[in-house]
């Protein structure tokens, strides 16, 4: 494992020129961020030693090194999940390359289903804390020191001054936010009403497939994380509406108008 992220971190480091000290994960449909990058080197997900590679439509697939808001980041833009068959160690890879090339601070997103009946479709969740579902954990198998605690602490995985200057600019910005528990899930198939019920008493405010895995990875690393997601659709047995994956992509599409407006202004900031 060692030698597969140093493989990695050699091949990406030879493509740029830059030193980002900021990485953002990319979601369902918030590709288009990519468009507020300036400076680009784009670097296929295929091209990079053992990275692997989306299936689903919405993930591009590709790193991109570049500037935003004059700040240098790596943007991935669209991940791998554990409901496509890879395992949770494959699925937060990233972000051990993450930690090699000097990444101090990441912002994931993603699409979310809402539980809590306060939210409405296109309405930002920020996360403060996850409930993990999936039946798995990415820290599990043999432990190499140089990854971090064994046994990290998971009391602050999601960074509180993070959240807070996240509010601060949407509240500037006149977006609204929620700050809410994300309940992750491991897919693909989208949650029958019963389950939903069940979260809800759980204490989930958002349910989805994917974040808990590069979070958790995140945390043990050292690295500061903040998760911002968007309400694509209420979760089964909150609305009469079937679900499906294009819709998710098309609000995506509009949510993502706020989302680079915060994010823009957070990766100044901080």
């Amino acid at each position: 494992m060692i030698k597969k992220i140093e493989e990695s971190k050699n091949y990406i480091l030879a493509k740029i020129s830059t030193q980002p000290k900021l990485a953002i994960i990319a979601g369902s449909g918030l590709g288009i961020l990519k468009n507020s990058i300036t400076e680009q080197t784009v670097i296929p997900y295929s091209e990079i030693p053992h990275f692997k590679i989306s299936t689903v439509q919405g993930h591009a697939g590709e790193l991109v090194a570049g500037k935003l808001n004059n700040v240098d980041v790596f943007f991935f833009n669209g991940r791998v999940h554990y409901y496509e068959g890879y395992t949770m160690q494959e699925i937060s890879y990233p972000v051990r390359i993450m930690k090699s090339l000097g990444v101090e601070s990441l912002i994931i997103t993603c699409a979310v289903g809402a539980i809590n009946k306060n939210y409405n479709p296109g309405d930002i969740v920020v996360i403060k804390d996850h409930i993990n579902f999936t039946g798995s954990n990415p820290l599990t198998g043999f432990h190499y020191k140089e990854f971090g605690e064994r046994f990290p602490d998971m009391s602050s995985i999601y960074n509180r001054d993070f959240r807070d200057k996240i509010k601060n600019i949407a509240e500037h910005k006149k977006i609204k936010v929620y700050e809410g528990i994300y309940f992750a899930v491991s897919g693909p198939s989208y949650e029958t009403p019963a389950e939903v019920a069940a979260f809800a008493k759980l204490g989930g405010d958002v349910v989805g497939m994917s974040l808990i895995a590069e979070s958790i990875v995140a945390c043990q690393a050292g690295i500061k994380t903040a998760a911002i997601t968007y309400v694509s659709n209420r979760a089964s047995g909150l609305s009469d509406e079937n679900l499906s994956h294009e819709e998710v992509l098309e609000l995506g599409k509009k949510a993502s108008i706020n989302m680079e407006q915060i994010i823009k202004r957070f990766v100044s900031e901080i």
